[in-house]
């Protein structure tokens, strides 16, 4: 059984109300993202994120950065401990919770964002178990990818960038799909060990064109032991690197 929390270097994830708990994938794409920021030319200064579940993502880019985070989620239980966590996080004045659908939240609020991110429903069309809140997180019934880039399209500043984590699988559909209006400036996909094949793909995207960056990351060697370059994306994070 999950632990009710999990505990990172500088705040806590409180997880016992949310259907989809704190995962290394997450976690990477948090780290990834946040070091895209850190070594950007300019800073951002506001940040969207949608389906924020627990606020893992949004802890996370908070930690590094000094923007202002607005994070959405459909689900009431989940955007109550979104909310719990930012409060007790250093950063609280910066983060805030909307319990909307991203279809509802320009009524909330409507202005442009420099950074989404998104770590959206996984699945579409798949078989679904009996836990209705938990297959509202994984399941795109409420957001689909076409919707998701609809919410982009509202909510990205012109010479804005997103980044979403997808399972490998979906990859070529929404790089496809992205590709109508937007240009494809970093892959890299995600292997749990060298044997395994790829589970997860990290896509950044903006208004810029430019040559893709293609790359990889295992997150365990052969030895189990965390690889070298999860290791350095992870250790302002994790406990014990």
């Amino acid at each position: 059984m999950p632990n009710n929390y999990f505990q990172f270097k500088q705040f806590t994830v409180q997880q016992e109300h949310c259907a989809l708990k704190v995962c290394t994938d997450a976690c990477l794409f948090g780290a990834w993202v946040a070091k895209k920021i850190r070594n950007s030319k300019s800073a951002v200064q506001n940040i969207l994120d949608i389906g924020t579940g627990t606020g893992l993502l949004s802890l996370m880019l908070a930690q590094q950065t000094d923007a202002i985070i607005d994070a959405v989620e459909i689900d009431e239980s989940a955007a109550m401990q979104a909310r719990q966590n930012f409060k007790t996080s250093p950063w609280k004045e910066r983060l805030s919770v909307y319990n909307n659908s991203i279809q509802e939240f320009a009524e909330t609020k409507n202005q442009p964002y420099e950074l989404i991110i998104s770590n959206p429903p996984f699945f579409e069309n798949d078989l679904r178990g009996d836990n209705i809140r938990r297959n509202i997180a994984l399941h795109s019934s409420e957001l689909s990818l076409d919707e998701l880039l609809s919410a982009i399209d509202t909510y990205l500043k012109d010479n804005g960038s997103f980044a979403v984590l997808l399972p490998y699988h979906r990859t070529a559909y929404f790089e496809k799909l992205a590709g109508l209006k937007y240009f494809l400036q970093e892959k890299i996909l995600v292997k749990q060990t060298p044997k395994h094949n790829y589970f997860r793909s990290m896509l950044l995207f903006g208004s810029t064109k430019v040559e893709t960056k293609e790359s990889e990351i295992i997150i365990r060697e052969e030895d189990q032991q965390y690889s070298s370059a999860f290791t350095e994306l992870l250790k302002d994070y994790y406990l014990y690197l």
